[in-house]
């Protein structure tokens, strides 16, 4: 669309909403003439009549009805994502409220504010650790930090890392006494720490899948924990087996502390991502948080 179209189809909204030429022209600084001959320019070019006209009233036909119809939202638009890049001019400032997980706020959410608050002094953020699936909306948050399974269908969902996996873990000792498992249901017989979840109470089933094919582990054992790294720390002393995030257990595997099983059967999942409810217009401040924690794949990944 060339500019000059786009400028008559703003005349003619104009005109439409304000069921007056002379209103009109008053509104957009011109004369009555000009708003006249633009109209009739535009009904030209598309070929339909827009607008009648008599001395008293100016009415939108159907055809004008329905052109307005999509030309309201569409400006609305255009207004609103203006007003928006003006706001991120100014020195953004303001609080932002956020819940999250401790491990996606060590490894994803702190170095993105701590980058923020250098740059911006006049930002203030607020971090709410919290492994349940707070109600960002009840509890006046501005936005969480979840996985992107666990994000409600409502929310505006924005990636924040990569994909992740999980890893079962042993120590070399546990592994000398009771074997390695080969598959996932051979868990259940070996001993294993189990998570007690926050969000309703239960116990963990430990998740696998290879080749399209899913399963799902209820396992046993001594231990009932609901803090991944005291999970590691009775792992790492052979009280059992765990299944955590894989950059959970990296660095004990990397000192052998720990070993991996059943690696074949930890495919990839969706990792973390921030979601907040639908707004038209975002804050300066907020708006400075997403993009920062905005995850851009690496070319060729």
């Amino acid at each position: 669309m060339k500019r000059d179209e786009l400028s008559d189809l703003a005349v003619f909204l104009a005109v439409a909403e304000a069921r007056s030429f002379t209103r009109a022209a008053a509104a957009l600084g011109t004369s009555q003439s000009a708003i006249s001959q633009i109209v009739r320019r535009l009904e030209a070019s598309i070929g339909l009549k827009l607008l009648t006209r008599n001395t008293r009233n100016v009415a939108p036909t159907e055809a004008g009805e329905q052109l307005m119809a999509t030309l309201r939202p569409a400006f609305n638009e255009i207004d609103a994502r203006l007003t928006s890049l003006s706001a991120l001019r100014e020195r953004p400032s303001g609080t932002v409220r956020i819940t999250s997980s401790r491990h996606a706020a060590e490894t994803i959410l702190w170095p993105a504010v701590s980058r923020l608050l250098k740059d911006y002094p006049e930002v203030s953020v607020e971090i709410s650790l919290d492994s349940q699936l707070t109600d960002i909306i009840s509890d006046r948050f501005d936005a969480g930090v979840r996985l992107g399974e666990q994000v409600a269908k409502d929310m505006i969902a924005v990636p924040i890392g990569p994909d992740l996996r999980m890893a079962v873990v042993g120590a070399p000792t546990y592994f000398a006494r009771h074997g390695r498992p080969r598959k996932p249901h051979d868990l259940t017989a070996h001993r294993c720490i189990n998570i007690r979840m926050p969000t309703k109470g239960g116990l963990y089933a430990w998740e696998f899948g290879r080749g399209g094919r899913d399963v799902k582990v209820r396992v046993d054992g001594p231990l009932v924990l609901n803090d991944v790294p005291m999970v590691l720390k009775a792992a790492a002393e052979g009280v059992g087996l765990a299944c955590v995030l894989e950059d959970q257990a990296e660095d004990l595997v990397k000192r052998a502390a720990l070993e991996r099983v059943l690696e074949d059967w930890c495919p990839p999942f969706s990792g973390y991502h921030l979601y907040y409810p639908d707004r038209r217009q975002l804050p300066p401040a907020f708006s400075l948080l997403v993009n920062a924690l905005r995850y851009r794949r690496p070319k060729g990944a």
